[in-house]
Formats: C-alpha cells, structure tokens, sequence
C-alpha cells in the first residue's frame, strides 16, 4: 500500500477545480490553481535534486506560499519541515544538520538568519520569496521563489507515492530540556489527524476556517490547515493575530470555524467594538495549546452563540488526542480520546490509576496519533514512550464515561511545603475576578517552603487593585496551602508565537 498526504489537495481539486481553497486580503485561490502551483513547486524540487524521503526546510509566514510549497514538498516525496520565521541561525543550523537538509524554502526577512545558517550546516540552496540577498556565505545559493513557482510541470504530473508510515512532516519541539527534537510525523497520522477534527467541527466545503494559527505550528497545520484542505473548505488566511482583523475577516468572509489559543479568545471577548460586529455565522470554536479557563468558556459561548471545543494533545501526539465532540460533550472537559487512539492516567510507578476526581496523574497515549520518534534520537524516543504508551508530562483525571479533566503540566506543578498545587485551579479563581484580564501561576523558589505561589496578573482596562486585594480574593476561595502569597500586576504578558504565555520566563522573571 502506498499514500501521499498530499491526496487531500489533489482529491479536493477533483472534486470542484473553482472551489475557494485559500483566501487572503484580496486573493483568492481555487483548489485547482493550488493543485497546479504545487504541481510546479514539485517539479522545481525535483530538478533541484530532490528525492524521495528528502528534508526541506519551511520557513514561512501565513501566506499562499507555504501552503504551495508544502504540498509541494510532499508531491516531489519530500518531508517538510515547518519552521518558526523568528529563528535565529544557531536554531535553523542545528535543524539543518540533524534533518540532512539541503534546501531551504525561505522570506527574505528571515534569509539573512537562513543563509548564515545553511553555511554552518555545510551548505543548502535557498529558495527566498521576496528580494534575494546579493551577499552569500560561501558554500549557500540563493535563488528566487519564482524559480519554483514557475518551473515547468512535466506529464504525468509529479506525484511520488510515499509507505503510509513514511515521515511527512519533521516538526521541532522547542527545546527546554537541550537541543530542539525533531517530531517525525508520518503521512498516514496526519491523514488520519485531519479526519478527526473534521468529524468534530462537522466540517465540509461550505466551512470556512479562519487560519490565524502559524502554520509552522502542529495545530495550524494539522487541525487548521490539513483538516480544511481534506474536507475541501476554505482557509481564510491570515498573516497573524490580529483581533480587529479576525473580527473584520469573520464578518465579511462568514467565517464558520476559528480555533486558537485561550489568549485570542480572551483578546476577542474584550475588543472595545467587538458588538460592531456580525459573527453569527460562527458554527464552532476550538481551543488547544494551553488550558483555558471556565470563565472564558463561559464568555466565549455567551458571546457568540457557539460552542467552544476544547482539544488536547502535544506535538509527539499529532497533535490532537482528544477532543470535547459538540454531540457527546461535557463543560470544561479536554474530551474524550479521538477515535483509534487510548486514553490512560498514571502514577509515578507508571501504573494505571482508577478513574475519579482523586485519581490525579500522567495523561499517557497509545494509537495512531503517535510520533513515530524522534528524529536520529533513538534515546529520547525510548524515554518517551512505555510498551507504546507515549508520555505527555500532563497531569489529568478521567471520569467514568472516559472524559478528561486537564489539572496541569507536570512540569509547572507547584510543590509547596509538601502539598501539590495546580498553578490551572488558582488561575480559575482569579479569573472571575473582574478587575483582571490574564491570569499567569508559577511556583518560586522558597528557602522554607521548597516553592511559593506567585500569580503574575494584568487587569482590564481602567481597573486597578493592590495585591493584597487579589490575594485575599483566592483566600477567601480556596484551601490555606492554595492561594498565592505573592502577587504581581504587570503591564502585558510575555507570549509565544502562538499566543500562549510564557510561564517559564515568569518563573525567571525577578
């Protein structure tokens, strides 16, 4: 049996040539021209030296181009490799070096890092969109995109027929516990990826899914972009987060589906005209990436009439492994396991533990989902998986119909004087507080103690509040180990790329 993930554009364009598959601003693009423009983006690879089972690096922000390109990539037998557009050339040397990747699909801001990084890596060819640098390191060629965009599409059509099991997509984690691990995602995981958040968001060709995610990003791939193309939607593309802009796109494109992460829909819910505009088009809204609080659910399904759906998964998870389905839901559960992956929580002794509200522990998956390993990291790989159950580091309980109840990373679990605390359960508290905005809980080093409770907070426009009144707000809320004794206001959050907040600069934050 053979595949190509890239069967989901090539199906797609089958079914209807002039269907809408990407809008951005004024473009628009059908699935036939996305169908032909990857067809020529292939053909340049290959005439490029590109076999099967080769790395190219795709370092792109939200635009045409990526999606172009990735299909490309995987037409010509290639694996892609999505990366963030913000890496510096240590980062993108490394990933050169551990992918053997000798080509690099680029923008021109980000060229300069790109090319620095390809000479450290021995060498690469660089394809940049926009204006190419004149000035090269030795042993680094840099050509236009269009040397790509326009090549000549031979008959038949490049399509290199792929093992199901084949890697597709080499994703790489951010490395907080040494250098960057490439997540080897095959064709067959995130076909079957795809499928899953097209049964739960009810997704068709009349979706119209707005792509605010960065698409170097597993979900603005998988459950985003993948999923859109597979269903033969429409992916309303934009460049990055902007809230004025999502509510702007939604009104005026009738958006059906947005998924992000909880800080977008906080951003939303607090936009000063946000009742200025019509959103009643909306079917559904997905959250992932980081925990979302109950108060922010509640606003969100209020607000716009929909139901948010949260999912759950990591990258090494392809990524979603569970999802709350709108047909079979339960309020502020992470879901159930998709279908054909396992759901089991663990202890410390890597036992199963029974299901209940007391039975805290390790979220472990087994299925199709999985990583295949990590890439040349045969260690890490062993370390990340038990008789093929894959180790999250997130703590949750399961209940008896099978949901799950995130409680918090394990990493970010606060030990204080003996007792756990979970940073998720003191930040739910704090955000029914109505003077604040965002709510961030992280454990500091304490002499006495082990660690303390700090909750780093911002407030809402024109309100303001000491910390004592905050602390004595979840005193007066939770148990006397669980409030925190420090308390910080803060003018913004520190956030990643995606939106999430960066806990462990907090953490170091002095």
């Amino acid at each position: 049996m053979t595949f190509n993930l890239s069967s989901i554009l090539r199906d797609s364009a089958q079914r209807d040539q002039e269907h809408p598959a990407i809008v951005t601003g004024s473009e628009r693009i059908s699935y036939g021209e996305l169908d032909r423009r990857s067809d020529a983006v292939a053909a340049g690879l290959m005439a490029a030296g590109l076999e099967p089972g080769g790395a190219v690096m795709l370092q792109l922000p939200n635009v045409p181009e990526f999606v172009i390109s990735l299909h490309g990539i995987l037409k010509a037998g290639g694996v892609v490799i999505p990366t963030n557009t913000l890496y510096k050339a240590g980062e993108l040397s490394y990933v050169l070096e551990n992918a053997s990747a000798k080509h690099v699909i680029t923008v021109d801001a980000s060229a300069g890092e790109a090319a620095e990084a390809a000479a450290q890596a021995g060498g690469a060819t660089l394809y940049v969109l926009g204006t190419v640098p004149e000035s090269l390191p030795d042993g680094v060629v840099a050509r236009p995109f269009s040397e790509l965009a326009d090549h000549a599409v031979p008959d038949p059509k490049p399509f290199i027929q792929r093992d199901p099991g084949d890697t597709a997509v080499l994703l790489y984690t951010s490395g907080t516990t040494g250098k960057p691990k490439g997540v080897q995602l095959t064709h067959f995981q995130l076909y079957m990826n795809a499928g899953a958040h097209i049964g739960a968001f009810e997704m068709g060709p009349t979706s119209k899914i707005i792509a605010v995610m960065p698409l170097f990003h597993a979900l603005g791939l998988s459950g985003i972009l993948n999923a859109t193309v597979r269903a033969g939607g429409t992916v309303l593309l934009l460049p990055k987060f902007d809230t004025e802009k999502v509510l702007q796109t939604i009104q005026a494109e009738g958006a059906t589906h947005i998924h992000g992460v909880p800080t977008m829909y906080h951003s939303l819910l607090n936009h000063p005209t946000l009742a200025n505009f019509d959103t009643s088009t909306l079917a559904f809204c997905g959250s992932a990436g980081a925990a979302i609080a109950a108060e922010i659910i509640d606003q969100v399904e209020k607000t716009f009439g929909v139901q948010i759906l949260e999912m759950y998964g990591l990258t090494e998870s392809g990524p979603v492994a569970t999802i709350n389905m709108p047909r079979d839901r339960k309020p502020y559960s992470i879901g159930k396991a998709i279908p054909g992956v396992d759901i089991e929580i663990w202890d410390e002794q890597k036992r199963r533990l029974p299901r209940g509200k007391l039975s805290i522990g390790e979220i472990m998956i087994r299925g199709h989902n999985t990583m295949s390993g990590y890439l040349n990291n045969p260690e890490a790989t062993a370390a990340a998986f038990t008789n093929g159950w894959l180790h999250t580091g997130d703590l949750a309980w399961m209940d008896e119909e099978g949901f799950l109840f995130f409680a918090d990373r394990k990493k970010e679990l606060i030990i204080r004087g003996g007792y756990n605390v979970y940073p998720r359960e003191v930040e739910e508290v704090l955000y029914t507080n109505p003077k604040i905005s965002e709510a961030a809980v992280v454990g500091v080093p304490d002499e006495r103690l082990g660690e303390e409770i700090k909750a780093y907070l911002t407030l809402k426009p024109g309100e303001a509040g000491t910390p004592e009144e905050f602390i004595d707000y979840v005193k007066e809320r939770l148990a006397a180990y669980k409030y925190p004794r420090i308390v910080e206001v803060i003018a913004e959050m520190p956030k990643s790329a995606t939106g999430k907040i960066l806990k462990k600069e907090l953490a170091h934050r002095r």
